[in-house]
């Protein structure tokens, strides 16, 4: 009887799972995506190609004229100021992007280590070094314009109270020191991303890989480069990527710190600073040309090398596995 009840069931055909989520999935992806992708098709994506447009062509004021191919990449490179900003500025950049990954990918790197290892205040300690990720860049430039100011900045007023009165400068108000100022309070204001990135990949290293290299005799400082290290390769290639996006597009806190112009004398002068004076305050008849074909460059160039670092990071974590 049971076989029979059986045989006269009609048999269910059991679906994919890949093919029912499928069936299933699609209009709810697209209901879900449907919203980001118009956004940034808008905001981005239709900004992008129309600067891209308009560096081909000559404009008087905001009247398009001729079709001057790639002239305007061309005056970039041989005409002044163009010839001699913006080599300063992408060296500044450079420098910009190097200090803070370095910053970032030590002091980070250790002050996640650090907090790992505790369990008491960690979140604590997590919340205060990402408060200041949170705040604009223009609050923060103004507030430590206002810390290193030469009169009344309490930074030089410690400095002679505790008898270090011949390191009281001007930070921002000499070439020597203003670049640098800019370096390290980007890093400081970008430092509480690193330390939750790295705190992530920290917990996701087995903790078995360690115990074993220790009971092999492995020193903390071996466990860590033999181990750790390489192990975080995909954390570290993240912050550098974005630390190198982030450095290149820097404007808010250049701009709150050193002016449009980059001061002194051009010292903190950035890439955006220079497309900001050229597509607003310059005054040239071409000037959306000219400040389109320079934000073009900028992200043919941008996206070539975070392209390039992906690539390399990629290649590194397959060799691990």
């Amino acid at each position: 009887m049971v076989q029979a009840d059986q045989l006269s069931r009609p048999k269910l055909r059991k679906r994919s799972p890949r093919r029912a989520g499928t069936a299933l999935g699609w209009p709810a992806t697209v209901i879900f995506l449907a919203p980001a992708v118009i956004i940034f098709a808008v905001f981005v994506l239709l900004p992008m190609i129309t600067a891209f447009s308009y560096s081909f062509f000559d404009w008087q004021g905001t009247a398009r004229g001729a079709f001057s191919g790639i002239e305007n990449f061309f005056t970039l490179f041989t005409a002044e100021p163009f010839k001699s900003d913006l080599p300063r500025a992408l060296m500044h950049n450079l420098l910009l992007f190097a200090g803070a990954m370095v910053f970032q990918n030590t002091v980070g790197l250790a002050i996640a280590s650090f907090l790992y290892k505790r369990k008491r205040f960690k979140k604590l300690f997590q919340t205060l070094y990402t408060l200041p990720y949170l705040v604009s860049p223009l609050v923060i430039g103004y507030l430590w314009t206002l810390l290193l100011s030469p009169l009344f900045g309490p930074v030089n007023a410690l400095l002679k109270a505790i008898g270090l009165g011949e390191l009281a400068q001007p930070w921002l108000g000499q070439p020597s020191t203003a670049l640098w100022v800019i370096v390290l309070v980007t890093a400081w204001q970008w430092l509480g991303f690193p330390i939750l990135l790295y705190g992530a990949a920290l917990g996701g290293i087995p903790e078995e890989l360690t115990e074993a290299a220790s009971l092999d005799g492995a020193t903390a400082w071996q466990r860590f480069r033999s181990i750790t290290l390489p192990l975080l390769t995909s954390a570290i290639g993240t912050v550098s990527i974005l630390t190198f996006i982030g450095s290149m597009e820097a404007l808010a806190l250049p701009y709150a710190m050193g002016g449009s112009t980059g001061s002194p004398a051009g010292a903190t002068d950035v890439l955006s600073l220079m497309f900001y004076r050229t597509a607003f305050e310059s005054g040239a008849s071409n000037a959306i040309g000219v400040s389109s074909a320079l934000a073009t460059m900028m992200f043919i160039f941008i996206f070539g090398v975070a392209l390039a670092f992906t690539s390399i990071i990629r290649r590194r974590e397959r060799k691990l596995s």
